[in-house]
């Protein structure tokens, strides 16, 4: 019984809980925001790569 109410009274394990969700909410955001980075980087080089295109002389 003793060890049911220590268990019950003990907050480390709610602060590792508590920290392991912003550390998944973190990686979330950061998944997200990298796609969208990443995504317009790719749309950037293939502009580029169109009037590169459009522009280089015939052979």
């Amino acid at each position: 019984m003793k060890f049911i109410k220590k268990f019950v009274r003990d907050t480390k394990a709610a602060t590792a809980i508590e920290y392991g969700l912003i550390a998944a909410l973190i990686a979330v955001a950061g998944i997200t925001a990298m796609g969208a980075v990443g995504n317009g980087v790719k749309n950037t080089f293939t502009d580029v790569a169109t009037n590169l295109g459009e522009t280089a002389p015939a052979s």
